[in-house]
């Protein structure tokens, strides 16, 4: 499973998900297909985390989407 980061061309905004297929995932984003990242599009695939296990990657989604760990995210994407 992957963890990836998104990041808004529109407002550089970014978003953080988890899912078993990276690429149909990201193309999704693109399409519209995903409510919460709709209206913020084109995205660019800022990182991606792959982990062997469903519930590690869920922790560290998680963990990301924490006030900790926008900061990281911030500083691991050059996001600024």
């Amino acid at each position: 499973m992957f963890v990836y980061v998104l990041r808004s061309e529109k407002d550089k905004s970014f978003y953080i998900g988890s899912t078993k297929n990276v690429e149909q995932r990201f193309n999704g984003h693109n399409r519209g297909q995903s409510l919460s990242t709709k209206l913020k599009r084109p995205w660019v695939l800022a990182r991606v985390e792959e982990y062997e296990s469903d519930s590690l990657a869920l922790k560290r989604e998680k963990f990301l989407k924490s006030a900790k760990g926008r900061g990281i995210v911030r500083n691991l994407c050059s996001f600024r």
